[in-house]
C-alpha cells in the first residue's frame, strides 16, 4: 500500500482579513503559525514519517512545512517547489476584499468568479504589479505558462502533470511524501484522485492545516482517504467524501 499526505497552508494574513490571495505571496498569521505547529504534533502523534516534501513558491506554504518539521524533527529531508502547487492566480481580484466584492457586484456573480469551474476572474494586464512576470520568483517561466487569471480548470491542467510525472514515481519508489499546498492546488488533485465531476469539485473545501490522508494500492488507485483528527484519543475518522456544501458567501 502506498500513501501520500496532503496539507493546505495554516491561514494567511489574507485568510484571516477575508482577502482574495491567489499568487500574492502572503505569510501566515498568527494563528496559521499555531495551526501549523498543531499539525506537525498531530502528524508525529500519529507516527508519520517523511522522506520527502513538495511545496508551491508562496512562502505561506513554506512557512507551514517547515513549522510541521520542526514539530517532527525532520527539518533536513529534501524539500522541493513547484509553481504548479501555487494557488489558482485571481487575476485582478487579488489583493480585493470579499465582502467588498460581494457588495460591488453581487452574490451571484461574485460566486461565479469563485467557484466556478471553468470562468475565469477578470485578468490582470501586463503591466500591473501583480502580474507574477514582473515577479523575479517566476523569471524562470515562460510567458505562456505566466497567468493573467485563473480558473480551477487552469489549475488542475497545472498540477496534474506534477502528480503523475513527478510525485506518483516518487511515491511507487517507496518515498513517504508530504505535499503542502494550497485549497485549489490540492482540490485540482483530488478531482482527478476521486474522479469528481466539474460540479462535485465545487463543493469540495480544504481546511487549513488538516492533515489528508490519501492511501494507495499497488496501481495508484485510491484505497481510502481520510483526515487525521485533531484529538488523538479520537479514532482516525474515514471520509468517504471530502465534499462539502459552501457555507460561506
Amino acid at each position: 500500500m502506498y500513501q501520500i499526505v496532503f496539507v493546505r497552508h495554516g491561514e494567511s494574513v489574507w485568510n484571516r482579513d477575508n482577502i482574495f490571495s491567489g499568487w500574492t505571496d502572503v505569510g501566515l498569521s498568527e494563528k496559521g503559525e499555531q495551526e501549523s505547529k498543531e499539525c506537525g504534533r498531530l502528524l508525529k502523534n500519529k507516527g508519520y514519517i517523511f522522506d520527502v516534501t513538495w511545496s508551491s513558491f508562496l512562502k505561506r506554504t513554506h512557512q507551514t512545512l517547515d513549522l510541521i518539521l520542526e514539530q517532527l524533527g525532520s527539518t533536513n529531508i529534501p524539500k522541493f517547489q513547484s509553481w504548479k502547487l501555487n494557488e489558482r492566480n485571481y487575476g485582478a481580484l487579488q489583493g480585493r476584499n470579499k465582502d467588498q466584492l460581494l457588495e460591488e457586484v453581487g452574490y451571484e456573480q461574485t460566486l461565479i468568479w469563485r467557484r466556478s469551474y471553468a470562468t475565469r476572474p477578470p485578468p490582470l494586464t501586463k503591466k500591473d504589479k501583480r502580474y507574477p512576470g514582473n515577479d523575479p520568483l517566476y523569471a524562470d517561466l515562460s510567458e505562456e505558462e505566466l497567468p493573467l487569471t485563473e480558473c480551477l480548470k487552469d489549475v488542475v491542467e497545472r498540477a496534474l502533470p506534477l502528480w503523475k510525472n513527478t510525485i506518483v514515481p516518487t511515491i511507487l519508489q517507496g518515498k513517504r511524501v508530504l505535499v503542502v499546498a494550497h485549497g485549489n492546488s490540492i482540490r485540482a488533485i483530488c478531482k482527478f484522485l476521486d474522479n469528481m465531476t466539474d460540479q462535485e469539485i465545487l463543493k469540495l473545501n480544504i481546511p487549513n492545516a488538516i492533515p489528508l490522508v490519501y492511501q494507495f494500492d499497488e496501481n495508484m488507485k485510491p484505497i481510502k482517504h481520510f483526515y487525521l483528527q485533531n484529538n488523538v484519543n479520537q479514532s482516525e475518522k474515514q471520509i468517504t467524501s471530502v465534499r462539502k456544501v459552501i457555507q460561506k458567501k
